[in-house]
Order: structure tokens, then sequence, then C-alpha cells
């Protein structure tokens, strides 16, 4: 990515030299012989991976209106290879083709990018900490859709069975019966599960998975554990909580952070290792019948000012990890909530709009990838850095004012790189909102305190053979 500074900021560069700088430092990193398009392909890796970020970042309110926005922007960019001709149809074709690919080459230069711009705030305590959660995107209700995104109990059904369901959920009589007949129609239309790690020093993607609807967004964590860093550190909510999951993570040698509530079960005094305050086990029995071994937990125990909130670590060493670096780490997990409210809201990716299913998969996998390349681009043109916080509503009008007007030389202070370095959050204090009743809010009941138990003198004793016959 190509840095300017201020004295080097004449006004002179149009809106598309400043696309074309932007681009070429994002996708300098990326090795296009590691992808092989026929020979009589018109597109380039690079003019491909080009054209569909600036189609993922356009403001066109249609999916053609952004195809023929991006092919106009990026043939207007030069040097990327961009066929003289071609339709949204074969636009698709090659992305539905070579996403895979491309995400991965796009992905690998970003994060290092990441870690070479911003060394300082790549790591927290040693730990590069990924934030874990998941959230799911509506989809337009067509057949390719709803055969791969619907519920499982749903996906199937075609024809008169589907018809004869439909009518009898015609017509409720009550005011309750019509809100339930709402939720039982939300429930069962296609939606794409995304879930996600987070950089959470960083506030920009890592990694994801998407699926449909009912997919297990723990299952979806554990597929992504083997190409994560050494060094990770994962920090989740209470729903990701689970011995299998749990032990993937310690077997990998990653590290974990994540809160727990009355839906866990813990025990003290087992005497596998020498304990200390806080040293807790999780050994379901169902785990203790397969003779496979507990595993070692530190219990951190936080409070507010309104609640209890009690969070387990893997890591066991205070002098790591201390109980305050363990409570700042968990605090920015919340970092993630506000990057999906702001894909989904301020990016307007709440619904896709593609209604083929592979294509409605490149739309959501383009749209990440394109929101991560314009943060990540307007990270380095901050001043300060990671010190300030972006405004992603002032990131992504600032774009769509260059690539609507990409052929205008913009007046002084109206430039691509001076719009991006201004783009942070104001810092004004707003007032407490908690008691606000809000209609749309979700009041969901405190996660509670995890039982805690003290081990028996049997399970004291299977441990210990366990133990012996381990060692």
């Amino acid at each position: 990515m190509l840095h300017r500074d201020k004295e080097c900021r004449t006004g002179s560069d149009t809106y598309a030299q400043e696309l074309s700088a932007a681009i070429q430092g994002l996708l300098s990193e990326v090795d296009g012989q590691k992808v092989q398009f026929r020979k009589d392909c018109g597109w380039a890796v690079v003019g491909l991976a080009a054209a569909a970020l600036i189609w993922a970042c356009s403001s066109k309110n249609t999916l053609t209106g952004r195809f023929q926005q991006a092919l106009k922007v990026a043939r207007g960019l030069g040097r990327f290879g961009i066929p003289a001709k071609t339709s949204y149809q074969a636009f698709m074709k090659m992305l539905v083709r070579w996403t895979g690919e491309l995400r991965a080459l796009l992905s690998s230069a970003f994060r290092r990018r990441m870690e070479q711009a911003f060394a300082k705030a790549f790591r927290i305590a040693g730990y590069l900490v990924l934030a874990g959660d998941g959230s799911k995107m509506q989809l337009a209700r067509t057949r390719s859709n709803e055969a791969r995104y619907s519920p499982a109990k749903t996906r199937g059904q075609k024809g008169k069975k589907r018809r004869k369901a439909d009518r009898a959920r015609r017509r409720p009589r009550s005011r309750q019966a019509r809100a339930q007949q709402a939720r039982n129609k939300k429930a069962d239309s296609p939606q794409m599960a995304l879930t996600m790690l987070y950089h959470v020093g960083l506030r920009l993607p890592w990694d994801w998975r998407l699926g449909p609807s009912d997919t297990s967004e723990r299952q979806h964590l554990r597929e992504m554990i083997p190409q994560l860093p050494a060094d990770a550190l994962v920090t989740a909510d209470c729903g990701f909580v689970g011995y299998e999951f749990w032990s993937d993570l310690l077997a990998s040698g990653r590290a974990f952070v994540i809160r727990v509530g009355a839906n866990v079960r813990l025990l003290r005094r087992l005497g596998v290792v020498r304990e200390t305050k806080g040293t807790v086990y999780l050994w379901p029995d169902k785990a203790a019948k397969r003779r496979q071994k507990p595993l070692v937990l530190r219990l951190v125990e936080l409070h507010d000012g309104r609640q209890p909130w009690y969070l387990v670590t893997s890591v066991l060493d205070r002098q790591q990890l201390s109980d305050k670096q363990v409570a700042e780490i968990y605090r920015r997990r919340w970092r993630i909530e506000l990057f999906f409210r702001h894909f989904k809201q301020t990016f307007g990716r709440a619904k896709l709009r593609s209604h083929k299913a592979e294509h409605a998969e490149c739309e959501a996998e383009w749209s990440l990838l394109g929101l991560w390349a314009v943060l990540l681009h307007a990270q380095t043109q901050l001043p300060n850095g990671t010190d300030g916080q972006l405004s992603v509503a002032r990131v992504l009008r600032a774009f769509a004012q260059a690539i609507d007007e990409h052929w205008r030389r913009p007046e002084a202070g109206e430039s691509l790189a001076e719009l991006l370095s201004l783009a942070t959050v104001d810092r004004y204090r707003r007032g407490n909102r908690t008691s606000r009743n809000y209609p749309r809010k979700k009041y969901e009941s405190p996660a509670g305190a995890p039982r805690l138990t003290n081990a028996t003198r049997s399970q004291r004793q299977r441990a210990r053979e366990l133990a012996r016959q381990v060692a």
C-alpha cells in the first residue's frame, strides 16, 4: 500500500489515480502465479480481484449496476488486466470458480500487511487476540437459496408438501397467532450463517466461514483452528463452550479466554496439577467414561458494577497473563459485535441480493473482503494509526465518492487520502441509554455463574489412574 505524506498531497491526482494506488498497495503482495486462468481468458488475476473489490464496495442498488460501475472504474484504473468485452454472467461465473483461491491469496496479503503496518498493536500481552462470534444474513426467498441455506427440516420440502404447509399457516385469528406465524416464517426463511474470527486490536477481520442457517458456530471455529497462528488466543462468549471445542484448542497449542455461565459445570480440587487460586477443571461425565483427560483451566471472576462475570482461560500462569489482562481481552471482544452491525447496517449487507445460492456465497465473500480492504487501507491513512477509532460510515462514504466520481480531480481537502485521514469517530460522550425501551431489543437472561463442585473421591482416583496411564 502506498503511503502519502501531507506534503505530497497536491490535489493533482484524480480519484481514479488514488483508487489505483490503493488497490496496488493492497494487492502488491498477491502472488498471481498461484492462480492460473485459461490462456484464452481476458481476465488477469489482479484485474479480477480489483473488479470484484470495487463491485463489492459500489454504492449502486443492484448487483448488475455495481458490476457495470466496477467494470468502468477498473478499466479506468489501468494496468490490471480487464477484458474488452464481458458480461455480468461471465463475471459471476469467474467469481464462482475462483473466489476460494482468490480469497486465500487476499487474506494472506491483508494479514501480512496488518502485521507489517501495525506491529505494536498486532499483539496484546504477547498474544494475537482473535474474537469469535457468529451472525446471520437474510437471503432472497428463491428455490436455489432455500435448497442450500434454509434449516434442514424445511430444506427438502417441495411442491405439494410445501404448498400444504403454506396453506396451514394462512390467516391466523388472534394477534398472538399472527405474531407466532411471523416468527415461524422468519425461522424457515433462507439465511446464511457467518462465523468470524476478528482481530480485536486492529478492529479488522481475520477469517470466517459461511453455511446454512442451522450451522454450528462452534464447528465453524473448530474448522479454523488449524490455520491460526501459533500464538493466537481466541476469546468468545458463553455460546462457545464445550469439552471437544476446548480440547481442540488446547491440543493445537492455542490459548483462549471464554466466558462461562450456568451451562458449564467445573470441578475443583481434582488434584491433577498443583492447584492455585482459580484452578478449575472441565471434565464432563461422558469424557470421563471415555477415559479422556480433564482440562485444566483458570477461573477469573470479575464484576462490572452491575453483575459478576466469569471467564475461563487456558493460560494458567498469572505472570504470563494476569487477571487484569484477561478482563481487558474479553472487554475488547465486544468489538466484533460492532463489526457485525457495521457490516449489516452501515454497509447494507443485512440481506443479500443474489438469487442463486452460489452467487450469494460470492456476494458475501467479496463483501467481507471489500470491507476488510477499505478499512485496512483507511487505517493506514490515520495520522495516529490505531490510536484513532475509524468511522466506518465515513470510510464507506469516502470510497463511494471516489468510485462514483473516479474521473474527477478533487478539490483541496476532498481527496480520498484526506477524507480517510479524517474518518474517525467523534469524541462526543453520549448519555446513558440503558433505560430506554427499544421495541426490537433482545432482553436475554443473564448467563449466571458456573456450577462449581468439589471433585468426589472416585473422580480424584480415576483422574490419578488416567494420569499414570498417560505418563
